[in-house]
């Protein structure tokens, strides 16, 4: 690499403030601005110190014992504890349902001055100008870039939305701003996953992880291809093993579930790895960060669950800094770093009374001090597309009254659920799709409730993990019904980029709900459309509902709208300030909690049902797949009616 393709290179001093830093620090002339008399964190050395903090323009010039230089300005830090910036070391702007500025009003003020994100979503709708809109802000909070990994995440198992070429992911691992390889498939083991690797390896960048919790051969495999960390794991026998592995955890607090307390349950356990450690809000949507808090929150449950306060802020800040190669620019309260810090009365309560970035402040009494001004291009909107001819009849899943399943043997559909795709390509593992006519309409199709399909269907578990199970359902009209008694729902992808009539049909168990049908478009990773419901009229109704709003969160019921969330930006982030964004969250969650739904964040959970890189299944608009062999299976294992008994 050149000299300009390090991390941060357009952030480190120049050649004239480098001079300077050093003219104050020797005391020829005034810093611009002191900390007086404040209790540094020396995190290097685990220390805390009564210290002044000198600044000069944006930079840190020198750290010094309290009255020793001048300054032009001056902020009484007495009675505070001085703190570096917090560090998100994972993160998707867009899963938090705000733009970038939004977000930055939203969480500088609590600490947070620097996040790692991979734009992974937004790049599935836009392609590679996605990957630079979610990754820029005019706003005080610093963007670096995880590269997201591969755009779509499997084509050959979906349709997808935006792409991005593996040229392009390869050349933006030499910016500046990029700081890792994004997450990738811990299942993939192709060529172009490799080369992904190796020119991140070779260019000084990070490789971000996503174990999704494997173990023995399947992580030592993963480990193998020079993963750097793993947000998934938090039992302390898997931390354990990752961190024998070379490989860190970055504790994630997310909607879905939040692994701080459980991580930290005994800290003696885990506390060699303590400096691997570092802290993410994967997945942590406004409600949550506006609710709890963002990394402030991993810092004071950690504290809370026994760890030392000096451990909790160095995971923070300094291990991020250091995990991901930005320990010269931001982590610590040392000369010629950004001057990003905060000032707190309380170092349990984890309340920043001041937050500075680059010496200027940016948040006062847990409010911020700026606006946000950034313009989203119009290429953002517009980007929820159906087929006109998406309606009730979409969604069934047929049941071909001459299909018989054999032992061994999968029978697929091109066209019908039964193979799991509808309008789309389908196959089974190792072979190619069978062709099966369903009955024509009218014919064979009365009422048969009292007969029963088996079908393969996912138990949402642990947020977004699933558990494959097999459900008997009744057949109704010749297809397969939801079961609201027990449980189990339909669900449906569908192709919102290309207006295709491209969807696929699954069953899932775990979201309680008892009538109507609730939507998305924030389909991990594609962004596609998500409707799950109890009958084929409710979920139409939820894909038009959200087509009408140009993306988002609806709960339809009884042919009514009773709530809706507009996303209008990529189908995936909102245009309204976020304190809107938070009310709204907060209207459409009571409305699922009207039909019976009671699972914490149902519609964060909805996004990542069809994620082909979670055990056991995954869903896209082109069918049900089996998420370690990577190849698709039929949705329908077989009906058991008297004519297929014996």
């Amino acid at each position: 690499m050149s000299d300009v393709d390090f991390i941060g290179a357009h952030l480190v001093p120049s050649p004239e403030q480098l001079l300077r830093l050093q003219r104050v620090a020797a005391g020829a002339e005034p810093a611009d601005l002191a900390l007086r008399g404040g209790t540094i964190l020396a995190l290097h050395g685990r220390e805390m110190l009564r210290r002044d903090v000198l600044i000069c323009g944006p930079h840190i010039a020198a750290v010094t014992p309290p009255g020793r230089l001048a300054a032009t300005t001056e902020i009484d830090a007495a009675g505070c504890w001085v703190a570096p910036g917090f560090i998100d070391t994972h993160l998707h702007i867009e899963y938090t349902l705000l733009t970038p500025g939004e977000l930055a009003r939203l969480v500088v003020p609590r600490g947070t001055t620097t996040v790692l994100a991979d734009p992974n979503c937004l790049a599935n709708v836009l392609g590679p100008s996605g990957m630079d809109i979610a990754g820029r802000t005019g706003t005080p909070l610093r963007i670096f870039r995880q590269v997201s990994h591969k755009v779509p995440r499997s084509p050959e198992l979906e349709l997808g939305g935006g792409e991005v070429p593996e040229a392009e992911i390869l050349k933006r691992l030499s910016d500046p701003l990029a700081v890792t390889l994004g997450e990738s498939n811990p299942f993939d083991l192709e060529d172009s996953a490799a080369r992904k690797s190796h020119r991140a390896l070779a260019a000084g960048r990070r490789i971000t992880g996503h174990t999704a919790r494997i173990a023995s051969e399947p992580l030592w495999t993963y480990a193998a291809a020079g993963i750097f960390d793993d947000h998934n794991a938090f039992e302390p026998d898997e931390v354990v093993e990752r961190l024998r592995l070379g490989i860190g955890i970055t504790v994630m607090s997310g909607s879905m579930n939040d692994n701080v307390r459980p991580l930290f349950a005994d800290p003696p356990r885990v506390a060699g790895g303590f400096d691997q450690f570092t802290f993410c809000a994967d997945d942590r949507h406004v409600g949550d960060l506006a609710g709890e808090g963002h990394i402030d929150h991993h810092v004071r449950t950690a504290i809370d669950c026994g760890v030392e306060p000096i451990e909790a802020y160095r995971m923070a800040t300094l291990n991020a800094a250091c995990s991901y190669r930005l320990d010269h620019l931001v982590g610590s309260v040392t000369p010629t770093r950004l001057a990003d810090l905060m000032l707190l009365e309380d170092l349990e309560d984890v309340r920043p009374r001041l937050v500075l970035v680059g010496g200027e402040v940016a948040g006062r009494g847990g409010a911020a001090t700026f606006g946000n001004d950034d313009v989203l291009p119009k290429s953002c909107r517009g980007t929820v597309r159906l087929h006109p001819g998406i309606g009730p009849e979409s969604f069934r899943v047929e049941v071909p009254p001459a299909e018989v399943h054999d032992a061994g043997t999968r029978t697929t559909t091109e066209g019908s659920d039964a193979g799991g795709a509808v309008g789309g390509h389908s196959e089974a593992a190792g072979a190619q799709p069978a062709a099966v006519t369903g009955p024509p309409a009218g014919a064979g199709t009365a009422n048969t409730s009292d007969l029963v399909a088996v079908v393969r269907a996912m138990e949402m578990y642990d947020g977004y993990f699933k558990r494959a199970f097999e459900a008997e359902l009744a057949i109704e009209d010749g297809a397969v019904a939801a079961d609201p008694a027990t449980d189990i729902a339909k669900i449906a992808v569908v192709d919102r980029h290309h207006a295709s009539h491209t969807l696929a049909m699954g069953f899932v168990r775990g979201f309680g709900l008892r009538a109507g049908a609730i939507g998305i478009t924030t389909n991990c990773e594609n962004q596609n459309l998500v409707v799950l419901g109890t009958s084929d009229v409710e979920l139409a109704h939820a894909a038009r509902s959200l087509e009408a709003i140009d993306g988002g969160y609806v709960v339809v019921a009884g042919g009514d709208v009773l709530a809706s969330l507009p996303l209008p930006y990529g189908g995936c982030m909102s245009d309204r300030p976020w304190e809107e964004v938070y009310d709204g969250l907060g209207g459409v969650t009571a409305a699922t909690r009207s039909l019976g739904c009671a699972v914490a964040s149902p519609f964060m959970i909805l996004s990542f049902v069809g994620l082909a890189g979670v055990p056991d299944y995954g869903l896209t608009e082109k069918g049900l797949i089996d998420t370690f062999a990577q190849t698709f299976l039929p949705v329908l294992v077989c009906c058991r009616c008297p004519a297929h008994a014996g």
